[in-house]
């Protein structure tokens, strides 16, 4: 769990840095066209930091780590594909900012980090699935171990009326 908490504080720093980066490089070159500079901060904050912070969550209820050998292939193929994306990213938007063409290379470079990324999250999402319990599946429940289908947590909640005092005359 330690490791997604740090995961996701350091895109958090990488992110509002990035936004102060692009800010002043822009500034400072009298840069005032679209650059794929000013879309760093966001993809940092939105793939790197809330990401990490929703699979912490995802953590503490399905014990994701449990897995091993999955949740490390996802942690380390998925970080891998952003740290690539971002850094084409950069390349390609400080290059817009600088008057230069970034060619194929950096677009390529792009794709690749895409591809990564997208094995990451094959391989969090077969993790996930192993780890959720089927609705259905209960025989790993002994039976008196398991609640009726209206129970608060199986599927539904538990009817109550309202107390005397809480009603509106």
């Amino acid at each position: 769990m330690r490791k997604l908490y740090v995961a996701a504080h350091v895109y958090m720093i990488l992110g509002l840095v990035s936004g102060l980066a692009y800010r002043e490089i822009t500034k400072i070159e009298h840069y005032s066209g679209d650059t794929q500079l000013a879309l760093v901060h966001t993809h940092l904050l939105a793939l790197g930091m809330l990401f990490f912070l929703i699979v912490l969550a995802l953590e503490k209820l399905f014990t994701l780590t449990a897995n091993r050998r999955l949740f490390a292939g996802f942690f380390w193929v998925y970080n891998a594909g952003l740290a690539v994306t971002i850094a084409a990213m950069i390349v390609h938007g400080a290059l817009t900012v600088y008057g230069r063409d970034s060619g194929d290379a950096i677009a390529g470079l792009a794709g690749l980090g895409h591809i990564a990324l997208t094995v990451g999250l094959i391989l969090l999402f077969v993790n996930l699935g192993k780890r959720v319990p089927r609705s259905a599946d209960l025989s790993a429940v002994s039976p008196n171990e398991q609640k009726p289908a209206n129970a608060v947590g199986q599927g539904g909640i538990r009817p109550t009326a309202p107390a005397e005092d809480s009603r509106v005359p």
